[in-house]
């Protein structure tokens, strides 16, 4: 590298490292909001999260910004940047070159707004409230409907959206992946559904001290391997996972008094968000290539913890004594088959998180469906409740009893987050894949969960795919770890195998 290709990318580095320091600081200020920031402060600190975003959104399209990028972008300058290095310019530049239009005053009005609505529907979530909460959320549509043509049309308005969350991925491949899937799996609900081996599930409608539900949550976390030292356990209406930065990932979960598994599996599940972030190599601390490369990829390691793992039987024969340690009274005289076989009971559910792996899928369709409607049908905001409730009719059977346990049930929407929720299918997806390729390099894979020597996956999915960060994409690293493009059949075959087992279909 010569001299002047030092001090350019010394001061690219600067200034990257400059806006991850703002990005960080929000995200702590996110946090807060969530886990239990006084209600009368919320205002105040949406105000500054704005300002604080804002000043990242500025430098991420300065004039510098464009200027650097502009260096970089030359033959002789790129031909001596290694690979890493060219892909941290890639990521400036897709960031500078999508937002650089959007009036930065435009993006700290919105930027505000999300705030004090993810805040507005914790209540609104609460009381059922979906017409206190409309004009909150029209207007965060509203918003991303101007943001999309600053940003630009792709094939479709929709098209856009799910680009900010799985690079590549477009309406017209999730609409073929998920007509694939869905032929795989609904004949196999049918068939569950009128098999007469049914699990029993009444010992786990009861209730469940929440002190202890945490101190099993602790345990489970620490054999996953989650740094404590480097992270912390919170609890929050809607579970989620934060990294601030690699020495300082965040988790929070929700007690159900009467539903155990509900923390237990929702542990599991940020537990996997954790250890991704938790596990990028370091030299990419405070560069844009520093956390998950998509949150496809991430879902699946959440998604792969917490029921590919989370929901064996192998995972159980290890880890049910101790929960019964903990609920003695509530598991008396149940053994570890008759756990297994409930916490994988499948039956048509309300609520997304709680609902079980093979269904759940079912879910994001519906959430998929309707929010194509909403940026490329033009469905209003106010008839949203009514298409989700006839949606959960056709796919599911059933219509939630109010909005709380229906429209208003994920934290998603509030905070803008549109085109994400496709990303859970497919990270059952990916996880399914990575699970086969895993199994074929770690012997006797059951035999070691079995026993609760866990850490072989934790550094296997280190060395696969947490380590690299953003410094590859989903594609290259599905097709590196398991030498195939993204196949929904392994998700398919692996539902079959075990819940034909389960069901003695």
């Amino acid at each position: 590298m010569d001299a002047q290709l030092a001090g350019q990318w010394n001061q690219f580095q600067q200034l990257v490292r400059k806006i991850s320091s703002y990005i960080e600081a929000v995200g702590l200020l996110h946090w807060d909001l969530r886990t239990g920031a006084p209600r009368k402060g919320v205002e105040a600190r949406s105000e500054t999260i704005g300002m604080l975003s804002t000043e990242a959104f500025r430098l991420q399209t300065s004039e510098e910004m464009g200027q650097l990028l502009q260096y970089f972008g030359k033959p002789e300058a790129l031909e001596q940047l290694d690979e890493r290095s060219r892909r941290m310019v890639e990521e400036c530049r897709k960031e500078y070159e999508r937002s650089k239009s959007i009036p930065a005053e435009k993006f700290k009005e919105y930027t505000v707004l999300a705030a004090q609505s993810e805040s507005m529907w914790e209540d609104a979530k609460k009381n059922g409230d979906f017409a206190g909460f409309e004009p909150f959320l029209s207007r965060i549509v509203a918003f991303k409907q101007e943001f999309i043509d600053y940003w630009g049309v792709k094939d479709t308005r929709y098209d856009t959206l799910l680009d900010m969350y799985e690079p590549d991925t477009t309406v017209a491949k999730l609409d073929q992946v998920f007509a694939r899937l869905r032929e795989r799996l609904v004949p196999l609900v049918k068939a569950i559904q009128e098999s007469p081996n049914k699990p029993e599930t009444g010992f786990l409608n009861q209730l469940f001290d929440k002190v202890q539900q945490e101190k099993f949550g602790l345990f489970i976390l620490e054999q996953m391997g989650y740094d404590f030292e480097a992270g912390r356990l919170d609890e929050s209406v809607h579970p989620f996972a934060t990294g601030l930065n690699t020495g300082d990932v965040r988790i929070t979960t929700n007690y159900l008094q009467d539903d155990v598994t509900s923390a237990v599996f929702s542990s599991l599940h940020e537990g996997g968000h954790a250890l991704y972030e938790q596990n990028v190599d370091k030299e990419l601390e405070g560069t844009p290539l520093s956390g998950g490369t998509s949150m496809g990829i991430h879902e699946s390691q959440s998604r792969l913890w917490e029921n590919m793992i989370g929901r064996s039987r192998a995972f159980w024969h290890r880890y049910f004594g101790d929960l019964q340690q903990h609920f003695p009274e509530q598991f008396a005289g149940i053994d570890t088959e008759q756990f297994y076989r409930a916490v994988n009971k499948v039956e048509n559910s309300l609520i997304r998180i709680e609902a079980d792996e093979l269904t759940y899928n079912l879910h994001i369709i519906i959430r998929y469906e309707i929010e194509k409607m909403l940026f490329n049908e033009g469905l209003s905001v106010k008839d949203l409740p009514e298409v989700w409730n006839a949606k959960y009719k056709e796919y599911l059977g059933i219509v939630p009893p109010n909005d709380g346990m229906g429209v208003l049930q994920d934290v998603h929407w509030s905070g803008g987050d549109f085109g994400y929720f496709a990303s859970y299918s497919l990270g059952n997806m990916y996880a399914a894949q990575f699970m086969n390729t895993m199994r074929k390099e770690i012997p006797n894979l059951d035999g070691l969960i079995e026993k609760g020597e866990l850490a072989p996956i934790k550094e296997w999915l280190t060395d696969k795919i947490h380590k690299y960060g953003k410094s590859e994409t989903p594609a290259e690293i599905v097709l590196r770890v398991t030498g195939e493009e993204l196949n929904p059949d392994y998700l398919a075959d692996y539902l079959e195998e075990k819940y034909k087992e389960i069901y003695k279909i």
